[in-house]
C-alpha cells in the first residue's frame, strides 16, 4: 500500500469530490481516480461510492478513514521529529475563526510572529461559520462552543462580552432608549436568522426582549460597520466597539457574556508550527484581556 495513495484518499474523503481533491492537490482528475483504484485494489475493498455529484464513503471507507487519519498523524509527527533540531519554524498553519475575532483582533496582531519566523506561513480564515478540524479545513479553530465530540483538544481562550451600541449620529438624531421596552421604537441592526451557525450566537435571546431588526447582516464585523455608520442600534462585541470612538454604549446594564475556545485536533499536538501559532494566539489574548470585558 502506497502512502501517497492514502493521502489522496483522505483528500477525497474530506472534500467529498475527486475534482475538488485534485484541485487542492494540484493533480489531474484522472490521476487521482486511478490511484484510488490502486488503493482499493491493494486493500481488496471498495472505499468510495463515486457518483456524478460527488463521493461518499462505504462502510469499509468509514473504517479505513480512521486508520488513514492515524497514519497521517504519525507521518506528521515523524516529520516534526526529524525537524525538531531546527530552530526555524516552517510550513503552513491555517486558523479558522469567527469573522469579528479573526479580522478585528487577530489579523492586525499576527505580523510579529511571521517576522520572527520567515519560513512560517499562517492562513487566517475569518468567516462566520464553524470549521471541521477532522476534515483539515483548519489546523486551529477558534470556536464559540466547546466541542463535545471527536478527537479534539479544546482550551478556554477568553470570556468576552457584548453590549448594545449606537453611533453618535444615530443617538443625536433619535435619542437613546431608556429601557429594553423602548427598543421597539428604534431602528435595530441584527443577524440573519437562518445563517446563524450556533445557538449561542442568538444574542438577542439573552436580553429577554423582542429584537425586530430591519437591517440584518450575516457577520459580526458587518453589523459593527453598519452600526458605526448610523444604521441603528446593534448588539456588538465590546472588543470591536472599543476601538471605534464614534460608538456609544446604550443601556450599559444590559450585557451578554460568551466564551472563545481554542481547538486543535489531537493528531497535530506534536507539530511545532501549530503549537507556536496556538501559543501566539493565547499570548495575544492574554496581553489584552481587558478589552474583551
Amino acid at each position: 500500500m502506497n502512502w501517497d495513495d492514502v493521502r489522496l484518499f483522505l483528500a477525497v474523503a474530506r472534500s467529498g469530490q475527486i475534482l475538488g481533491a485534485s484541485r487542492r492537490l494540484q493533480l489531474n482528475h484522472a490521476t487521482v481516480a486511478r490511484r484510488l483504484d490502486q488503493l482499493e485494489a491493494a486493500l481488496g475493498a471498495r472505499l468510495l461510492e463515486r457518483r456524478p455529484n460527488g463521493c461518499t464513503l462505504t462502510h469499509a471507507g468509514v473504517a479505513f478513514l480512521d486508520r488513514a487519519e492515524r497514519m497521517e498523524a504519525e507521518m506528521d509527527l515523524a516529520k516534526a521529529a526529524v525537524a525538531s533540531d531546527r530552530v526555524e519554524l516552517s510550513g503552513t498553519v491555517r486558523v479558522g475563526a469567527p469573522d469579528g475575532f479573526g479580522t478585528d483582533f487577530l489579523a492586525p496582531r499576527l505580523g510579529p510572529l511571521l517576522a520572527r519566523h520567515p519560513r512560517l506561513k499562517v492562513q487566517l480564515v475569518p468567516v462566520p461559520r464553524a470549521f471541521s478540524l477532522s476534515r483539515r479545513e483548519a489546523d486551529i479553530a477558534i470556536t464559540v462552543d466547546r466541542p463535545e465530540q471527536g478527537r479534539l483538544v479544546a482550551q478556554k481562550l477568553i470570556d468576552y462580552s457584548l453590549g448594545l451600541f449606537a453611533s453618535s449620529a444615530y443617538l443625536e438624531a433619535f435619542g437613546a432608549p431608556a429601557s429594553l421596552a423602548d427598543l421597539s421604537a428604534h431602528r435595530l441592526v441584527g443577524y440573519v436568522e437562518d445563517l446563524v451557525y450556533s445557538a449561542s450566537l442568538h444574542y438577542a435571546d439573552d436580553l429577554g426582549a423582542a429584537w425586530a431588526s430591519r437591517f440584518e447582516v450575516s457577520s459580526a464585523l458587518g453589523q459593527t460597520v453598519a452600526v458605526e455608520a448610523g444604521a441603528g442600534i446593534g448588539i456588538l462585541h465590546t472588543f470591536m466597539a472599543a476601538r471605534r470612538p464614534d460608538l456609544g454604549r446604550v443601556l450599559p446594564d444590559c450585557g451578554i457574556g460568551r466564551t472563545y475556545w481554542l481547538v486543535t485536533h489531537e493528531s497535530t499536538r506534536g507539530l511545532a508550527g501549530v503549537q507556536a501559532v496556538a501559543r501566539a494566539i493565547t499570548d495575544l489574548v492574554a496581553a489584552e484581556r481587558a478589552i474583551f470585558r
